[in-house]
């Protein structure tokens, strides 16, 4: 024999639709996510009531997938920092992890050097070309003939 078991024991008082909640409650999240959307398929505003009520009682947010992932890197990381009982295996870890610390350090700092030797060389390209652009403009300004009138006169 196969037993119900339901969140809430239905009651005579209950209506239909405090036994349908209690229902999809019991089959979980993606039970109303099925029920929303086949309520957008057959009668839009049914589904769009479904998504509503589930926004406002907050169904949707309920252990979502994004929580479990921040809660389980949270936890990965307070792992790394407790013991494993092991002294040697402890020390070992230990100084891979310093070692480490002090490689990352020292590569970023690397990236920053060469992040400012590359800006050092494009900048001074630019001011060598603007340099020779501007030497360029002065050469021609000297070397063309005046056609002003004054200049005829004279």
């Amino acid at each position: 024999m196969t037993s119900y078991t339901t969140n809430l024991p239905p009651t005579p008082h209950q209506g239909w639709l405090s036994k349908s909640e209690a229902w999809l409650d019991s089959k979980g999240k993606g039970a109303w996510i099925a029920a929303m959307v086949l309520g957008f398929i057959f009668f839009w505003p049914v589904g769009l009531a479904l998504l509503a009520y589930m926004i406002w009682s907050k169904r949707m947010f309920t252990s979502s997938c994004r929580n479990r992932s921040k809660h389980s890197q949270m936890h990965r990381g307070f792992s790394a920092m407790k013991t494993s009982g092991n002294s040697a295996f402890d020390a070992y870890k230990a100084d891979t992890l310093a070692r480490l610390e002090q490689e990352q350090s020292d590569f970023e700092s690397f990236l920053a050097r060469l992040r400012a030797a590359k800006d050092k060389a494009e900048f001074d390209e630019f001011m060598d070309e603007r340099r020779r652009h501007a030497d360029d403009e002065g050469e021609g300004d000297a070397a063309e003939p005046s056609d002003s009138p004054s200049d005829r006169r004279a």
